[in-house]
């Protein structure tokens, strides 16, 4: 079936966000800045709110845990700005080729919903999406089988008689692409914007 879709993840593929880009400045020495970005502010607890966990309830958890770090913990958000380093220029030229086929373009991003606003009211780009499913908003997170569905919903509002096989997504993480192939999308894993086009070719799309 032809694709009629196409939905993006945005860090790593259209956004250039790194926690190193901030602690760099707050832990200059490289040892102690791995051990805390591994083991403290590490991707699991992040994750939990890109879930919808509230940033003052994972703060007082690892606070707690380690107190010795509160300051560097209490940054994550307050100083998050400076973990966004801006947009990808060849995911972006990748995303406006498409745009200027008339593609349809969706996006689906685990992003806490405290952090989203910044992104939303600093980059328009944004609004140049269809629709988006932001994780924090929706307390669900890639690569649950009901945040594709939800996506699903979504795209349907603009084509009611869209299928999964007629989807593609594309994303930074293999693990979150594979999510979007069991619930019978196209997942692409997006390494640099070079491949990720060659597989969108490969699949029918002509832009």
């Amino acid at each position: 079936m032809p694709i009629r879709a196409v939905v993006f993840d945005f860090g790593g593929v259209l956004f250039d966000w790194n926690p190193e880009y901030l602690y760099r400045k707050l832990i200059p020495d490289e040892t102690e800045r791995r051990f805390f970005l591994s083991q403290v502010c590490n991707g699991a607890w992040n994750i939990q709110q890109d879930g919808g966990r509230s940033f003052a309830d994972g703060e007082a958890a690892l606070i707690a845990e380690y107190p010795q770090y509160a300051e560097h913990i209490r940054a994550w958000l307050v100083r998050w700005p400076e973990t966004l380093a801006g947009l990808l220029p060849e995911g972006v030229a990748l995303m406006e080729k498409l745009e200027a086929a008339g593609i349809p373009l969706y996006g689906l991003t685990n992003w806490s919903a405290e952090t989203w606003p910044y992104a939303w009211n600093n980059y328009p780009l944004l609004q140049r999406f269809g629709e988006i499913v932001v994780s924090g908003h929706e307390k669900l997170v890639k690569p649950d089988p009901a945040i594709y569905a939800l996506m699903q919903s979504r795209i349907a509002r603009h084509l009611p008689d869209i299928t999964p096989a007629e989807l593609v997504f594309i994303d930074d993480s293999h693990i979150n692409a594979e999510g979007a192939r069991r619930v019978g999308w196209h997942g692409i894993h997006h390494v640099d914007a070079r491949h990720t086009e060659a597989q969108l070719r490969e699949l029918g799309l002509e832009f």
